[in-house]
């Protein structure tokens, strides 16, 4: 059974046109990853591989509505999850949120679900302390 995340919402201040081209190439995104962790990504446009403590990690882009929508899909994994990211025009820029789907059985549900909302609500408001020129807090490792 699926499980559905949705994250806050936040004003980022880029126009949404200009933040969804900035997602739509999964290298792109890549970049941001930090320098330690590079060496365990495999990235194209429209693919994106980690491994991460020793567990690997794939997605795909799923869906493109060009400035409003991106889905990117797993590729393998043990356990079906979609990851959307929505960008509203919005007065200032964009009004972004992310949502997430993932078939967990109720022992993952009970050990992830909270973290799941969590690094949700975490990116968007990276997100936005990047867009207003401040570094985002990240705490802790991948």
């Amino acid at each position: 059974m699926a499980s559905h995340y949705e994250s806050k919402h936040g004003l980022v201040y880029i126009p949404n046109e200009q933040l969804y081209m900035s997602f739509t190439d999964l290298r792109t995104i890549a970049q941001a990853i930090p320098e330690q962790y590079k060496d365990s990504v495999t990235v194209d446009y429209d693919h994106l591989s980690a491994t991460v403590k020793g567990f690997t990690i794939s997605v795909k882009v799923a869906e493109r509505r060009p400035y409003t929508l991106i889905r990117l899909e797993d590729e393998g994994a043990p356990f079906h999850f979609s990851l959307t990211a929505h960008f509203e025009p919005a007065p200032g820029g964009t009004d972004f949120s992310l949502e997430a789907d993932a078939d967990l059985n109720l022992m993952m549900k009970a050990l992830l679900g909270g973290k799941i909302k969590d690094g949700l609500d975490k990116a968007v408001d990276g997100l936005v302390a990047l867009s207003q020129g401040k570094k985002p807090d990240f705490p802790g490792e991948i």
